[in-house]
């Protein structure tokens, strides 16, 4: 009976519904979560009889035909990238970026990292680094005399110097956009990398056409609606259980026909 294959695809789909927004309630208060959403389609379709065949020597063609489904599959995983909201810290390291764009990262390896966490602190020798100790790009090092730190909507770093009476510009917070958000790899820690779904990043200072401005002293929440979160668990939840049901009658079918005498 293809009914226990079919729901067995339905309980499967549902069970990654569930795991997607256990992940999106997991991190309803991680800084610059962006939640995701689970795509499905139909799978492959079996024709018990062809739509548009001959169904006599005259040459009518059936107009419908008979196709049985095989069930469901993952699709695919979207990031939704909508803005979250900012929180207010009064940490002078701490950016929330409004609008378009990611900080760039310095990876160990080399390779450069994305992320839209903003909680920045400074290293041993004044380089503004990640929670993790990873280096902001381009570099952007704090003289150890500094008094204060500033960083304006357009991402220039600024401080006072003990003994002076002007700022001293020391950096320049730059943001990377990327021609589809969506194909970037999720590494944990939130961190992105590139990946050829992304394309080639484009870089520029924040407040420039076509990137977002930047906000000292505040964070960019996680995007996490959890009254819509709790709605779409229930839904999933309910089509796993009839998913469940299906697959139980087709077994007392089946039964019924073991009975047979």
């Amino acid at each position: 009976m293809r009914s226990l294959d079919i729901a067995g695809t339905g309980m499967q789909a549902q069970q990654t519904n569930v795991e997607v927004i256990s992940n999106n309630i997991a991190n309803m208060t991680t800084t610059g979560f962006k939640r995701r959403r689970a795509e499905f389609q139909d799978l492959i379709y079996q024709d018990l009889r062809r739509v548009g065949s001959n169904s006599s020597d005259s040459g009518s063609v059936v107009p419908s035909g008979a196709q049985v489904g095989l069930g469901v599959k993952t699709a695919a995983i979207y990031r939704i990238n909508e803005q979250g909201n900012l929180q207010q810290t009064s940490n002078s390291l701490d950016l929330a970026i409004q609008g378009i764009g990611y900080l760039q990262v310095t990876l160990p390896s080399g390779d450069t990292a994305y992320t839209r966490d903003g909680t920045l602190a400074l290293a041993a020798d004044g380089t503004v680094v990640t929670s993790d100790g990873y280096a902001i790009a381009p570099g952007i090092t704090v003289p150890t005399n500094a008094q204060s730190i500033t960083i304006n909507a357009s991402g220039q770093v600024q401080v006072m110097l003990s003994g002076q009476t002007a700022p001293q510009t020391v950096g320049q917070i730059q943001l990377a956009t990327f021609p589809n958000e969506a194909g970037l790899d999720a590494q944990g820690d939130n961190l992105l990398l590139e990946t050829p779904a992304s394309g080639n990043p484009t870089t520029g200072n924040p407040g420039a056409a076509g990137f977002g401005s930047v906000m000292q002293g505040f964070v960019e929440s996680s995007n996490v609606n959890v009254v819509s979160e709790m709605t779409n668990l229930i839904t999933a939840q309910r089509a796993y259980e009839m998913n469940s049901k299906v697959i139980t009658a087709a077994d007392d079918m089946m039964q019924t026909l073991t009975n047979l005498k």
